[in-house]
């Protein structure tokens, strides 16, 4: 999900309180006559506020809104409300216009806050301080640096400006493209042309490696231990099938080993599959349903054919079996790329970027992420191809005395032995197992949403004494 742009209303009013005034469309805070300096960030957490002063705004709304497109801890929000506060000669512990709302947010408590129509927007001193930052860029060699950059691109883009862009250098332009992406309303940023072309393209695809891994390490981990939750569960369930069907030759130890097995398979999916759909998440903007199922469909078939290959040379140099039916690329591809049809349709974002689903919303992600790879896992069986659990049984008929044999599930799905029923109904019970565990853990609250429940489920006592 993409910082917001303001809406053609927005930009259009200006908000009076005291002796402050606030313009959405020019983004200038004025005292009187004169302009206070914010950071774009900061002014956006601002103008929310103001917008949502008849309640008070939760911290995960905060962060959605203001910090959607990268992950940051409490104190980003802690000091952000700390510099508004200084701004606007405020008090955390007297207020006079933004309140902390313990153990939920924040709330703008000026009362006579009046709305007005603003004309024309004009453009002032941020604008012209936002170009002098972009003609002098340099490869930003930290954070801080980048942010710089990236909010004075910001302000460029939102503010509209007469300069030539192509007079800026190729950092500047790299920036204002990346930037132009997550402001529908903003002016166009070229890319290509004179100068340095070839320079302005490899500096956006730098910055676009550097921010992809910021932002999708945590959702791969998520996505990771989703497929390991998710596998240990269809293992821990087949175990119980098997040990309690009919003519079961199973014993307890298989409701160790069978969830173990579980868990390897699909965290080593979830892992590959996974990380395809956080890359295409974080990487790609204009394509990005089409994105999710290539790289998914690309990281499924690659851990898939390592596994594979690693797997079945092992087993065939230790034991002289043939293992050439056990999972492999082709099974990952189809799942990776099952996955990422499903997770794109249920998390249309229409300007790209990180969808950011919360409650029954992601239920609908996870289920119907869960049912596309369940058509896949049904499709991969009738089409002869093995997931986990037909591996498993493959291994089983190899290697005699296994307490892994199907024949009890088949039994109860009245085959003899295991057949076409039984492929299908294990293969894609697997894929909607390995389906909504990915999705779900994908789209697990970022890191800054755990830790901010956390403080806000201790006691009094323990709660930080600078309350912002």
């Amino acid at each position: 999900m993409e910082r917001r742009a303001l809406s053609e209303t927005e930009r259009r009013i200006l908000y009076r309180f005291a002796e402050f005034t606030l313009s959405p469309s020019t983004r200038r805070l004025l005292r009187g006559e004169t302009e206070i300096p914010l950071i774009p960030r900061y002014f956006d957490l601002l103008v929310l506020l103001i917008e949502s002063r008849h309640e008070a705004v939760n911290r995960e709304d905060i962060f959605d809104r203001v910090w959607s497109d990268v992950i940051v801890s409490d104190g980003a929000l802690t000091q952000a409300i700390r510099i508004l506060r200084k701004s606007l000669g405020d008090q955390a512990r007297d207020p006079r216009f933004i309140r902390t709302v313990s153990r939920h947010g924040y709330r703008f408590i000026f009362p006579d806050v009046v709305e007005l129509e603003e004309p024309s927007p004009v453009n002032g001193k941020s604008l012209e301080a936002a170009i002098a930052i972009l003609c002098d860029a340099e490869a930003p060699s930290n954070d801080v640096e980048e942010t710089r950059l990236r909010d004075a691109a910001e302000t460029v883009l939102r503010l509209g400006t007469d300069e030539n862009l192509s007079l800026f250098n190729e950092i500047a332009r790299a920036f204002l493209r990346d930037a132009r992406w997550g402001l529908p309303h903003a002016d166009q940023a070229p890319l290509l042309g004179p100068p340095g072309a070839f320079a302005t393209v490899r500096t956006l695809v730098s910055l676009r490696l550097r921010r992809t891994w910021r932002l999708a390490r945590e959702r791969w981990l998520g996505a990771t231990l989703g497929g390991i939750a998710a596998g240990s569960l269809g293992g821990l369930l087949g175990a119980l099938v098997l040990l309690t069907g009919p003519g079961s030759r199973a014993t307890g130890s298989i409701l160790i080993a069978l969830p173990l097995v579980g868990a390897a398979v699909g965290g080593l999916g979830a892992f590959g599959v996974g990380g395809g759909l956080a890359s295409a998440e974080a990487l790609v903007r204009s394509y990005r349903s089409a994105a999710l199922v290539l790289l998914g469909s690309a990281g499924g078939g690659m851990v898939g054919a390592v596994a594979h290959f690693v797997g079945r040379y092992t087993i065939e140099g230790l034991f002289g079996r043939d293992m050439s039916p056990i999972v492999g690329g082709v099974e990952g591809f189809a799942l990776g790329a099952a996955a990422g049809i499903g997770y794109a349709l249920a998390t249309p974002v229409p300007d790209g970027g990180m969808a950011t689903p919360r409650g029954t919303a992601r239920l609908k992600a996870a289920v119907l992420t869960g049912s596309t790879c369940a058509l896949a896992g049904l499709t991969l069986a009738l089409t002869g191809y093995h997931l986990g659990a037909m591996s498993l049984d493959f291994m089983a008929q190899s290697f005699p005395g296994s307490q892994v044999s199907l024949e009890p599930l088949a039994r109860l799905l009245g085959e003899s032995q295991p057949g076409m029923a039984t492929h299908g109904v294990i293969s894609g019970f697997e894929g909607l197992l390995f389906g909504f565990g990915l999705a779900a853990g994908l789209t697990t609250s970022p890191r800054h949403r755990r830790r901010n429940l956390q403080i806000e489920a201790a006691p009094p006592s323990v709660l930080p004494t600078d309350v912002t």
